[in-house]
């Protein structure tokens, strides 16, 4: 057998057997700590970023209201990733923003990524969501070409007030389907 093509089919065996579910009160430690982790990892473990963000140690209870939305990504029954979606005012209606989508390193480059992101993306669009936008670093590589690949948009500038003002990338993603 092809070894590039064996390590093809492994990949896509191990993105199927990941199971990506709405975050759970059980989860909110690791999650916490996945994103600790991740954000430590590219130096964005200061203030401006979601390091100190308040409902970090309780995301659970953070993302159980109208509006919002999180979900976890198991594999081997362990989380190894989140993402989320809020509602984001700025100057546009109808936008929610990506929040603190976090993969531990393990869990990279396994189609694990795209497939949260799908998961949480069309869950904006049931939310009555029109477009997405998200903050990122330039630095986290894998992550903008993710969301570009997903059809984000780079922006030459943050909309609204995330409240995380040392990012440096921006993208936005319009969500809502023309007929």
């Amino acid at each position: 057998m092809n070894p590039d093509k064996h390590a093809c089919e492994s990949a896509v065996s191990h993105a199927q057997e990941a199971v990506i579910r709405q975050i759970e009160k059980k989860d909110n430690a690791q999650i916490a700590s996945i994103i600790r982790e991740v954000l430590t990892e590219y130096g964005a473990n200061r203030p401006g970023f979601a390091w100190q963000d308040p409902e970090l140690d309780d995301m659970s209870g953070a993302y159980d209201c109208a509006g919002r939305s999180y979900w976890v990504i198991e594999s081997g029954g362990v989380v190894v990733g989140g993402g989320g979606v809020a509602e984001f005012e700025c100057e546009m209606p109808a936008v929610c923003e990506l929040q603190k989508m976090y993969l531990l390193p393990k869990a990279r480059g396994r189609s694990l990524g795209y497939r949260l992101l799908s998961q949480v993306i069309e869950q904006a669009r049931h939310m009555g969501y029109e477009r997405c936008y998200l903050e990122t670093l330039n630095s986290m590589t894998e992550a903008g070409r993710l969301y570009q690949k997903m059809g984000f948009s780079p922006l030459t500038a943050p909309m609204g007030n995330s409240g995380h003002n040392a990012c440096d990338n921006w993208y936005l993603k319009t969500l809502k389907v023309e007929i």
